[in-house]
């Protein structure tokens, strides 16, 4: 081991700015006195993380076969990088290691060498910082077990709960999906469905017919990008007549503890049979503004969440036969945060020093410090007498149950003996006949000096005008002529001397000749403050105006201040069009830059009243709510009265309230509201009137609810009747929530035979629904029958609705069409036709139609009015036998469908389009000659080709057919023309080929031949 023993006489060190340095090997070790000292020249300064470790997961099965650490800083001179895990060195020259910078790579990663936390140490002469812990964890998801999971056999009706079980796995961050039957089948979540993200069971609120299948839960990990799926598991519906069941909560989200800004989840979710609705709240507030309710009210997600929203939440499930609720807190707490860290900061060598440090969060954070690395000391740091050996890298660090945090900083310890050259002092200072002044003298030096003073050769003393500071600078109050002259500070500490001196030349003092005077003004009026000054000719003056202390900004509030600059040592002010704002004290402040006047007066504005303040609401009832309030400012003219505005969330508009005195007088604090909506959220807020007008509203008051009360509206618009056969179905106009009075609103609907006494009965729970359908397999088609409608709540029933007249639903047709043909007209048209029935309740026909090679279940359907007695079928297949019927059908349903008449459709046209082999004008007309066109096996024989004559650019011309190859068309008389030709067949028309043809010179044949697929033109003419 070699030891270096270093010493520098005191007197080097003043006298001279050097910094020693020896190299050992690749480390800097500094001389002991200048180790951490700062000297003139030396830029050198500790480590600052630019990049820290983060927490990072390595997933078991990756490929990669290494994982990295980043670590970056700089410093100067150039850090040295150390890592440590667990706390213990890592050997950075097994291979297993590499570092590139303060990067460190893992190669081959093991979990059970290399999980666990790691600390990046950087380092040079100015000291040591330590990282950010950052964990290395190994991430998983196993496999399901390959056992088949049991069979599910459940009810119709009754609810249904499949566990996913998912298995071990690291970390806990799944997402669960589930299959059905086969993959990537997903299930679609809806009311009666929902997967919980916390254990991802399915939960089926009652089971259906529809639900039979094999359904295999699917489990996907973010963090290593791997999904797994287990075993289907079969669930059977057992056909049953469906019963009711009352809510039940099965989803139950658990006390949750979350962190300040995080997204919170809270699931709930219920069987029952009806599908039982949800419904969130907060214990005595309301729901967060930033919740959000989704998956059809099964979630509840607080996003950004903070201190205010913990608290109580509740879920409520409810269905007509019984409701069910779930109570849990959710507290919010918070990871460290700082309120004040420490910066790199310099100290004079000798002096004291506190760092503040001061975290906040929630439980409250611990406080601790390290000196270069190393454990230091606990709570505050203060230190006294500082030395070089305090100099060094600190951080602090705030840490609670859920995070820590590091704030890093350099001390340096600063040593030099008195200068002025970087701040001397001023050649010359002015003072003002009569005032004070301050001669400051700042040199650097440390330890900090002594000073003392002197007027020319005179050494001064604190007296009862001259007094010297402790930071060195001299005040002379009152001065006089007789203080003019030449100052000299000195300054001195054990490294050294120094000295600096200015001239004091007296001015004349400033002074307000003209002060303002109190104004007493009307909103909208003008107002003048007037302010002059005298001052020393040798200066400028500027005129500084202020309202209740705050200077007034005259570009930003040109529309009402404005100054006179046209007058020397005048500073009048005008405001115009005063408004209540500009009320309070003025001040005008003559300066110059030695001395200053002052002068004030009060601006009184009046105008209409301030806002009332301090709403309260108390008695709240049905149909009232008694207010108080505090009074606002009367502006200087008495309130006469007051009106009561509230707002419901049926509008954002305020309307006046009706009270209790119908008029508030302005000596009045407190009203009774009346005729509100019963189980209705209503904000109040108070305007205030004097003689000058009406002044500005108060601040809402919190938002209360009015107590409920039984419904005292009955539904509109009773009516109904049609409907599926054997069913009576009602309908009504939903009322509007502010009829609703109460909770659990919903309807109680009365129905019975025409001419029977005795009403039957049913409740709809759901209040925005406005029909009901009530199935009688002995209920008599076409049967009046008369209905009423009232609402209901938790209050008691309102009044029945007008008694309405309506009839059950028709039979479905029972005749079956006639005299059914079908002609075929091409290879994908067809003609159906047939002769009605003598049903008058008939709304139409339906005809079905299907390839032969096709399931009946398969077949398509075209569905025409009462009034038609045939239709065409198109785009069929070439070639292909089709089974067709009709039916008859009404709102009931459908008739008995016809017997199945088997067709087949023709065979496709001739794909092959004519090839144009000649264009040639012949006097005023052209000869257009083609190849004939041969059908394939699989088309239709060639019939005959037709030929569309028209203008270029148009889609109508003149058609021609013809058995030939050639046809004549007329010479155009003016521009283009296209010649279209194309064969024809009985199973349609082939492809197009086309010709362009001109009126140009006689004699000159038109060559140019353009084939187009299919048809461009639409041929108007009848039977192309």
């Amino acid at each position: 081991m070699m030891v270096l023993k270093c010493t520098v006489p005191f007197e080097m060190m003043a006298e001279q700015k050097i910094t020693i340095w020896f190299f050992i090997y690749h480390l800097i070790t500094p001389c002991f006195v200048y180790s951490l000292a700062v000297e003139e020249g030396n830029k050198g300064y500790g480590p600052v993380f630019e990049e820290q470790p983060i927490d990072t997961i390595y997933p078991e099965e990756s490929s990669d076969g290494q994982v990295s650490m980043n670590c970056r800083a700089r410093a100067v001179p150039f850090p040295t990088y150390r890592w440590k895990l667990n706390n213990w060195d890592i050997d950075l020259t097994k291979e297993r290691y590499s570092m590139v910078g303060g990067r460190l790579v893992i190669n081959n990663p093991e979990k059970s060498r290399d999980a666990g936390k790691y600390v990046c140490v950087v380092s040079n002469v100015f000291g040591t910082v330590r990282s950010s812990e950052a964990t290395l964890r190994f991430g998983h998801l196993d496999p399901f077990p390959p056992e088949e999971r049991y069979e599910v056999k459940v009810r119709e009706g009754v609810g249904a709960v499949l566990l996913c079980d998912p298995p071990y796995h690291y970390p806990d961050d799944l997402s669960y999906r589930w299959l059905l039957n086969e993959f990537p089948v997903f299930i679609a979540l809806d009311k009666r469905r929902f997967v919980s993200q916390t254990n991802g069971n399915l939960y089926i609120a009652n089971v259906e017919a529809s639900d039979k299948g094999n359904y295999s839960c699917f489990v996907s990990s973010p963090s290593i990008t791997k999904s797994v799926f287990s075993k289907f598991i079969p669930l059977i519906p057992q056909s049953d007549r469906a019963k009711v069941y009352p809510a039940d909560i099965k989803v139950k989200f658990k006390d949750t503890y979350a962190l300040l800004g995080q997204n919170v989840t809270l699931e709930c979710f219920a069987l029952g049979n009806p599908v039982p609705e949800l419904r969130w709240s907060k214990y005595l507030e309301p729901l967060p503004a930033s919740a959000e309710i989704s998956m059809s009210g099964a979630v509840l997600k607080i996003f950004n969440i903070q201190y205010e929203d913990e608290g109580l939440y509740e879920c409520e499930a409810e269905n007509y036969k019984g409701k069910d609720k779930h109570q849990a807190r959710v507290y919010v707490q918070a990871a460290p945060e700082w309120v004040e860290h420490i910066n790199d900061t310099e100290r004079d060598i000798g002096s004291d020093l506190y760092w503040p440090c001061v975290a906040t969060g929630k439980p409250i954070p611990t406080i601790r410090w390290l000196k270069n690395g190393a454990s230091f000391r606990k709570g505050e740091l203060r230190m006294q007498s500082l030395t070089f050996d305090d100099a060094g890298m600190y951080q602090c660090i705030a840490e609670n149950t859920h995070g820590i945090i590091y704030a890093n900083a350099e001390l340096k310890i600063v040593a030099s003996p008195p200068t002025f050259e970087f701040n001397p002092m001023k050649k010359k200072i002015l003072a003002a006949k009569g005032g004070h002044v301050i001669i400051e003298c700042k040199p650097k030096a440390a330890p900090k000096p002594k000073f003392s003073w002197s007027k020319g050769t005179e050494l001064l003393v604190n007296g009862s005008r001259i007094r010297i500071w402790d930071d060195g600078s001299l005040e002379i109050i009152n001065v006089t002529k007789l203080d003019e002259g030449r100052y000299t500070c000195f300054a001195e500490n054990n490294r050294g001397k120094a000295n600096s001196t200015g001239v004091l030349e007296m001015t004349e003092a400033t002074r307000i000749t003209l002060a303002p005077l109190n104004v007493d003004v009307t909103v909208g009026e003008n107002a003048t403050m007037q302010c002059i000054a005298s001052h020393d000719p040798t200066l400028d003056l500027t005129f500084i105006w202020s309202l209740n202390g705050f200077v007034i900004d005259f570009e930003k509030e040109h529309e009402h201040y404005e100054r006179n600059v046209m007058i020397k040592s005048n500073g009048e002010l005008l405001i115009k069009n005063v408004q209540l704002r500009h009320a309070g004290r003025y001040m005008c402040t003559a300066q110059t830059i030695v001395d200053n006047s002052s002068a004030s007066a009060d601006l009184v504005v009046r105008g209409p009243p301030g806002p009332p303040g301090g709403i309260r609401i108390e008695e709240i009832r049905d149909t009232s709510v008694a207010l108080t309030w505090s009074r606002g400012t009367d502006n200087h003219s008495p309130i006469s009265k007051y009106t009561i505005q509230s707002k419901t969330f049926l509008s954002e508009e305020w309307k006046d309230a009706k009270t209790d005195p119908s008029d508030i007088e302005g000596n009045m604090e407190s009203a009774t509201v009346i005729d509100l909506i019963p189980w209705m959220e209503y904000e109040f807020r108070i305007i205030a009137t004097n003689t000058l007008g009406t002044g500005e509203p108060s601040m809402p008051s919190p938002r209360i609810r009015t107590e409920g009360a039984p419904p005292n509206v009955a539904p509109s618009d009773v009516g109904g009747g049609g409907g599926s056969n054997r069913e009576l179905t009602i309908t009504w106009m939903p009322l509007s929530r502010e009829y609703h009075y109460g909770n659990n609103f919903g309807y109680i609907v009365a129905f019975k035979p025409f001419g029977e006494k005795e009403w039957r009965r049913v409740t709809v729970t759901n209040p925005e629904i406005g029909r009901y359908v009530h199935k009688d397999e002995s209920m008599p088609p076409s049967t009046q029958y008369q209905v009423k409608v009232k609402a209901f709540n938790n209050k008691g029933d309102g009044p029945f609705s007008l008694t309405a007249v309506i009839y059950s639903a028709q039979d479905a047709p029972t005749e079956i069409p006639t005299d059914v043909s079908v002609k075929v007209l091409s290879s994908s048209e067809m003609s159906v036709s047939w002769h009605h029935v003598t049903d008058k309740s008939v709304e139409g026909y339906q005809i079905r139609y299907w390839a032969a090679h096709d399931k009946e279940a398969a077949a398509q359907r075209v569905q025409v009015s009462n009034q038609e007695y045939s239709t065409k079928l198109e785009n069929l297949k070439p070639n292909t036998r089709y089974h067709v019927d009709v039916s008859a059908f009404n709102s009931a349903g459908y008739g008995p469908p016809s017997s199945t008449i088997d067709v087949v459709t023709r065979k496709a046209p001739p794909s092959q389009r004519p090839r144009i082999i000649s264009s040639v004008r012949s006097g005023s007309r052209y000869i257009i000659t083609w190849d004939h066109v041969k059908a394939m096996s699989n088309e239709s024989a060639v019939e005959g080709y037709k030929v569309l004559y028209r203008p270029d650019g148009q889609h109508e011309g003149k058609l021609f057919s013809t058995g030939k190859h050639t046809i004549e068309v007329p010479v155009p008389s003016d521009g283009e023309y296209v010649v279209e030709v194309r064969a024809h067949s009985e199973g349609g028309d082939g492809e197009v080929a086309q010709i362009k043809i001109s009126g140009a010179a006689v004699g000159v044949p038109t060559l140019l031949l353009v084939l187009v697929v299919p048809a461009l033109g639409v041929l108007a003419c009848s039977g192309f």
